[in-house]
């Protein structure tokens, strides 16, 4: 069934950046939708997601601008970049994968529809 495993997670000043790394060990990488979530103290927020069999790719309005999804297919890796950090993106994030069909608009932040999920990883942002 295979397991995704996140990475790159840390401390960071408010304004700084990271990179997050998301293997996807999964047979069916190529026709995916992975995405990426944190969870703060409550809740569970939809953060961004690729579609791994074309260009799509969702943000939350939350992360316009700051944060951008990419992926190495020859790795089935997904990253996310984080720039310009705020202390409200302290959380535990991680990554997450779904049939395809999710990766839109209007569907990439329903955590019930992604059926397998990384361990997380930690990010803080102090000010």
């Amino acid at each position: 069934e295979g397991q995704l495993t996140e990475s790159g997670g840390g401390s960071v000043q408010a304004g700084g950046s990271l990179r997050l790394s998301c293997i996807a060990s999964i047979s069916n990488y190529d026709e995916s939708c992975i995405g990426w979530f944190r969870h703060p103290d409550s809740g569970r927020e939809g953060v961004a997601a690729i579609y791994t069999g074309g260009s799509g790719r969702f943000y939350a309005d939350s992360v316009k601008g700051r944060f951008t999804i990419s992926q190495d297919k020859a790795k089935k890796t997904v990253y996310l970049q984080m720039d310009d950090l705020k202390p409200e993106d302290t959380a535990k994030y991680s990554c997450a994968v779904a049939q395809p069909q999710y990766c839109s608009a209007r569907y990439f932040t329903l955590a019930r529809e992604f059926k397998r999920w990384g361990q997380g990883t930690q990010v803080t942002v102090f000010a």
